[in-house]
C-alpha cells in the first residue's frame, strides 16, 4: 500500500480539545453556551426510526428551500453540507486547478492551509489565487470587515470566493445579500448551524451563491452527505429564529461584558464581532501560554494557537456569565499568584 506523497508530507488539522472529564468550563471550540430551540428537540425526541431505512434525501429539498425563502433567493442557489467544513473540502474540489491555489487571511482559519496540503496546491497569504476563503468576522481574531471591502475584492477577483460566516449571527452586517444578488459571478457565502444555533455536534452547514457555483458543488458531493435526521433538526432550528436570536444576543452583551473585565486587568482584547475574543495577557504577567496551560489545570479549557502571529494571545469563547465569572475569577487568581 502507497501513501499519496503529498498526505505524508500533510500537517493534520487539530481540532479543540473535547475534555473528557466532566465539571469543565469548555470556552475553547468557540461551541454555543445555550441549547437549541425546543422545536429542534422535538423533532430529535420524534423521529421516526423507520425513516433509517431509507436513505435521505440528497438534495436537501425541505432545508433549502426554507435557506432560500428567508434570504431572498432560489433553491437552487443553495447548497447544504455535512458542515460547513466539508463544503470548504468540496470548494477545493470544484473551483481550483491542479495549477491553482487557495488563499486566505492570515491568521485565519486553520484548516484553509490542511484542505490546501490535500489538494495539493499552495496556501497563499494572498489575494492572488484560484480560491480565496475570507472569514467574516475573522477566526481567530474576531475582527470584521465591512462588507462593502468584500464585495470591491470579490469584483476584481478572477477566482472563486467564499466568504466564511461562521460568526455572522453575532456581527453587525453579513454579507448574504453579494450571495443573492444575480449580478454576482464568484462569490459564496457560506453559514454554519454549529454556533448561533447550537447544533456543532449535528455538523450542517450551507452555501448561497451563483447557481452554477452551486451546481459545481452538488457534481463533487457524496450522494447522501447530509443525513435524514440532521437535515430534520436543521429545518426545525432554522425556522425558530427567534430562539436563535436571543440566544446570539445573550452571547453579545456577555462578549462585551468579558471584554471590558479584561481590560480593565489591562488585557489586550481587540473588538470582536464573534462568539468569542482574542485576547493578550498583560505585560509583566504570565503570557498567553502560560495563562492557557494555568486555566487547563483549573478545569477551564481556552485555546492557544503557538506562532509569531498568534502566539501572544489566547482565544476565549463567549460562556454564560456563570462560566465568565468563574473565568475572571481564575485569572485573577493566576496573575496574583505571578
Amino acid at each position: 500500500m502507497r501513501i499519496a506523497k503529498n498526505v505524508l508530507r500533510l500537517e493534520a488539522y487539530v481540532p479543540g480539545e473535547q475534555p473528557k472529564c466532566g465539571n469543565v468550563v469548555k470556552l475553547n471550540t468557540n461551541e454555543n453556551p445555550y441549547p437549541p430551540s425546543p422545536k429542534a428537540a422535538k423533532i430529535l425526541a420524534s423521529f421516526d426510526p423507520d425513516r433509517l431505512r431509507r436513505y435521505p434525501d440528497p438534495n436537501f429539498t425541505e432545508l433549502r428551500e426554507a435557506i432560500a425563502r428567508r434570504n431572498g433567493t432560489t433553491a437552487d442557489r443553495v447548497f447544504v453540507g455535512n458542515g460547513s467544513d466539508e463544503i470548504l473540502s468540496l470548494a477545493a474540489k470544484a473551483f481550483v486547478e491542479n495549477d491553482g491555489s487557495i488563499g486566505s487571511l492570515d491568521p485565519s482559519y486553520s484548516l484553509y492551509k490542511t484542505l490546501a496540503a490535500i489538494r495539493d496546491v499552495p496556501w497563499k497569504a494572498s489575494r492572488k489565487c484560484s480560491l480565496f476563503l475570507w472569514t467574516n468576522p475573522n477566526a481567530p481574531t474576531g475582527t470584521f470587515a465591512p462588507v462593502e471591502e468584500i464585495a470591491k475584492f470579490a469584483k476584481r477577483f478572477k477566482g472563486v470566493v467564499i466568504v466564511d460566516e461562521a460568526y455572522a449571527d453575532f456581527a453587525r452586517d453579513n454579507a448574504m445579500r453579494l450571495a443573492t444578488a444575480e449580478e454576482n459571478k464568484n462569490l459564496i457565502v457560506m453559514r454554519t448551524f454549529s454556533k448561533s444555533y447550537s447544533l456543532a455536534g449535528l455538523r450542517v452547514g450551507y452555501a448561497v451563491g451563483p447557481k452554477d457555483l452551486i451546481n459545481a458543488l452538488f457534481k463533487v458531493k457524496d450522494s447522501y452527505n447530509v443525513d435524514a435526521i440532521a437535515q430534520a433538526v436543521a429545518l426545525a432550528a432554522y425556522k425558530d429564529q427567534g430562539w436563535m436570536k436571543r440566544n446570539a444576543a445573550k452571547i453579545k452583551k456577555t462578549r462585551t461584558f468579558l471584554t471590558k473585565e479584561l481590560e480593565k486587568r489591562g488585557w489586550d482584547v481587540p473588538p470582536s464581532e464573534a462568539n468569542f475574543v482574542f485576547a493578550k495577557p498583560p505585560e509583566g504577567g504570565p503570557d498567553a501560554k502560560a495563562t492557557f496551560e494555568a486555566l487547563k489545570e483549573r478545569k477551564i479549557f481556552t485555546r492557544y494557537f503557538a506562532g509569531a502571529k498568534t502566539g501572544d494571545r489566547i482565544r476565549i469563547t463567549v460562556g454564560t456569565d456563570e462560566q465568565t465569572r468563574i473565568l475572571l475569577e481564575a485569572i485573577d487568581a493566576i496573575h496574583k499568584q505571578a
